[in-house]
């Protein structure tokens, strides 16, 4: 008798269970999905592989599989979506200008490479949206040839070695009067003393660029205390235009922008530890219109928690 009634209270729970998951079928967030508004202009083989490996998450469309229905797979499927066209659309992406396009394609490419994208346990369901080496050249390649092969003038490379000359000694009524970005963070003129800490380039938009340390990163790369970053730390990213010689040789051309990145872990606790700004120009505009701009930074350096949110590693000196 004691066995029945213990068989009887389990298929009462089984039954009642069963009626909570079929009522939360019915719990069903709404996820708009159509056809694209401004798509981005790519050619046929670059835009077959977003649209494999990203347009899910990435674009107005939406290609459910028969397992991501059933709740609760589907309300992790409507948030991945939401913060994937949040961050990135591929629908929309048109509406920006040529440069930014470029731009948010180049950091597409970069998640890819930091293995961030596609989202692993999204590949290990969807095998057929892993990025391969072949089709990450392709679309490396086409950012490249979107880029003018055209040798730079000797008056331009004069012209950009004069103001490169001049970055130091000059310049400094323009620093000073800057406005702060939009977060409120204010421009740091000292940043053209402080020390090199590496360099790098971007093929979408033909700049190259030099990092930038103050004392207190200068400080935690001698005591090797570099992951985490004390707090203090701040790096200084500056970007010129680059300019190629006939012979092959590159120069710093006109100048692009100048970022920052601030660590402060309380002040910056929502955008991961770390303030972010940017001005653009010679005239330094700041970059963004709102303090949400930050989100841009924090979506591309967020693959990188483990070395602490920074991309670049200082480079190693000779003792």
């Amino acid at each position: 008798m004691g066995r029945l009634l213990d068989w009887r209270s389990v298929a009462r729970m089984g039954a009642i269970f069963a009626c909570v998951v079929l009522l939360l079928q019915f719990v069903r967030p709404k996820l708009p999905h159509g056809p694209a508004t401004a798509e981005i202009q790519v050619p046929d083989d670059v835009k077959e592989i977003l649209r494999a490996s990203c347009y899910n998450c990435h674009s107005n469309e939406l290609h459910l599989s028969w397992f991501d229905y059933p709740v609760p797979a589907y309300w992790l499927v409507v948030h991945d979506v939401r913060e994937g066209r949040s961050r990135l659309n591929f629908s929309e992406l048109g509406r920006l200008p040529l440069g930014q396009q470029r731009a948010a394609l180049f950091e597409a490419i970069s998640q890819i490479e930091l293995d961030a994208m596609p989202l692993p346990p999204y590949r290990r369901l969807h095998p057929e949206s892993t990025i391969t080496s072949e089709k990450l050249a392709v679309l490396k390649n086409y950012l490249r040839a979107g880029m003018s092969n055209a040798p730079a003038t000797m008056e331009q490379i004069t012209a950009g070695n004069t103001q490169y000359a001049n970055w130091i000694p000059n310049g400094g009524r323009t620093a000073e009067k800057a406005k702060p970005a939009p977060n409120g963070i204010a421009f740091i003129p000292q940043y053209k003393n402080w020390t090199p800490i590496s360099s790098t380039d971007r093929t979408d938009n033909n700049t190259m660029r030099q990092i930038l340390g103050n004392d207190v990163a200068v400080s935690a790369m001698a005591h090797k205390q570099i992951n985490p970053w004390p707090d203090g730390t701040v790096f200084a990213k500056v970007a010129w235009l680059k300019q190629v010689g006939a012979d092959g040789s590159a120069t710093p051309g006109p100048f692009y922008q100048v970022e920052f990145m601030i660590r402060d872990r309380k002040k910056y606790a929502k955008t991961k530890g770390w303030g972010w700004a940017r001005w653009r120009g010679t005239d330094l505009k700041p970059y963004g219109k709102d303090q949400d701009f930050a989100n841009e930074c924090v979506g591309c350096h967020s693959p990188l928690a483990t070395v602490d949110y920074v991309f670049t590693m200082p480079i190693r000196r000779q003792q």
